[in-house]
């Protein structure tokens, strides 16, 4: 017989239930008004942590990619030079700045940081490239050491995609993550490689034919679709484009928070291209899948070495962990932002608004705030006035509505060298922004008068 339980027994114990679902639901809203429930700091703990995460692959991880730059083309014998171990006359800091390479001011010790402030350091020694690399300090590539020698070198998303803002002296400075590195010239830094016979065999040619295409390229620009395809250079490319090489303009890394879409020909969206040229073009150890590649047609390289189904043992695999944190710090970087009255007329801007909206269209397709349609942003060629060779190398054959919050960073030349500024469009092809706009008023048949066009320039600046 089960023991009786008094009404009064009853009542008090659910009156101190009740009094401490209260208390508990008291302290839940108390909390989540201060942002402080347990949701919410495991929500801020988990950006906290994929935003550092996210940082620490973007600026240093090379996925093990110095297994083929190091092991395989051997870079790392022409940075050292002969009087190390290598071959050549090796890499000086100047060489280096020279090439567009960047250096970290934040890594640096103080006293390197002082000798460089009064010129006391030798910047035509290879060693103190060694140095550099030794501190980490090289923005985008990693030395690997054993003992005083350099063994290989690896590359970072960071190699092209950050610059620095010449806080010290030009090349040398606080990083600026997602700015694209438009004094870099990859293609002469490659070519430098003693060992090209890993690019001769896939494309078929020689390694001085290899060396030929890679020097043609120019600083700021790269050929993801090289290896793909096998197409070095551009026929129908303006004389505004050097050599009419194929290579792009190395594009923004930043400001792509809801931006559909990473490239100029929309291969696809941020994680997808970062996968793609982490396992493809920096050459690390992950997998990667997009069967378009298995066109043999538009891409009879990558089909015949089947690009589009690289696998890699779990265990092995170093991309594809780091694909989410990676994803998440990139949407975190904002778009720098102008300021009134040093990087545009304010007056001017705001005549230029009203254009932009209006006569000359610009909204159509560069919706704001996003300043690129919400959606798929995709064109055919003839949409945008020009030829069809790179969106042809590309699935969709179209080219992307570029967004263009920050693009006053280019217009200005912003911490890059004065010869390399601007450059607008895929190719470069149109080295102002006036440029852009005289293209689009002749395009669309727009009418738009000098002043106007002006206009027009400082409100695109203002962005």
């Amino acid at each position: 017989m089960q023991p009786r339980i008094k009404p009064r027994t009853v009542a008090v114990w659910a009156s101190a239930a009740l009094a401490l679902t209260l208390t508990f639901s008291l302290l839940h809203v108390a909390a989540d008004r201060r942002g402080g429930s347990a949701f919410n700091i495991a929500i801020r703990a988990a950006d906290e942590r994929m935003f550092a995460e996210g940082q620490q692959t973007f600026r240093f991880d090379t996925f093990g990619d110095e297994a083929f730059w190091g092991d395989m083309l051997k870079l790392h014998q022409a940075i050292e030079g002969s009087q190390f171990g290598g071959v050549g006359p090796g890499l000086s800091p100047r060489m280096a700045l020279d090439l567009g390479l960047k250096v970290d001011e934040d890594a640096l010790p103080e006293r390197v940081v002082q000798q460089i402030r009064h010129r006391r350091v030798n910047l035509d020694d290879p060693a103190v490239t060694l140095q550099l690399l030794k501190a980490n300090a090289v923005v985008g590539v990693t030395g690997f050491f054993q003992g005083q020698s350099l063994r290989a070198v690896g590359i970072q998303c960071a190699l092209c995609h950050s610059t620095v803002d010449n806080s010290l002296t030009f090349g040398i400075g606080h990083r600026l993550d997602g700015w694209p590195n438009r004094d870099l010239d990859v293609g002469k830094i490659v070519a430098s490689a003693p060992d090209l016979s890993a690019f001769a065999t896939l494309l078929h040619t020689s390694q001085n034919q290899v060396r030929t295409v890679l020097n043609s390229w120019g600083p700021g620009k790269f050929d993801a679709e090289l290896i793909l395809d096998g197409k070095a250079f551009n026929p129908q490319a303006p004389p505004t484009v050097p050599n009419h090489s194929a290579a792009t303009m190395l594009p923004p890394a930043f400001g792509l928070a809801g931006i559909n879409l990473h490239t100029w020909t929309g291969w696809g969206s941020i994680p997808h291209w970062n996968a793609f040229v982490a396992n493809l073009e920096m050459h690390g150890k992950g997998t990667f899948f997009d069967p378009r590649l298995d066109n043999a047609a538009q891409f009879p390289i990558a089909a015949e070495n089947g690009f589009g189904h690289v696998k890699t043992d779990p265990d092995d695999d170093r991309i594809t962990k780091t694909l989410p944190a990676l994803h998440y710090y990139q949407v975190s970087l904002p778009a720098p932002k102008p300021r009134p009255g040093i990087d545009f007329d304010p007056a001017a801007a705001e005549r230029g608004d009203s254009l932009f909206e209006d006569k000359a269209k610009c909204n159509n397709c560069h919706t704001e705030p996003l300043w690129t349609e919400p959606g798929w942003n995709l064109h055919l060629p003839v949409e945008v006035g020009v030829d069809a060779f790179q969106a042809d190398r590309a699935p969709d054959h179209r080219y992307r509505t570029s967004p263009l919050a920050g693009i006053f960073t280019r217009e200005l030349g912003l911490f890059m060298a004065p010869e390399h500024k601007g450059r607008f469009y895929h190719d470069g092809r149109f080295l102002t922004l006036l440029d852009v706009v005289n293209h689009y008023n002749a395009v669309l048949s727009l009418g738009l008068s000098e002043p106007e066009k002006a206009d027009l320039v400082e409100y695109l600046k203002s962005l």
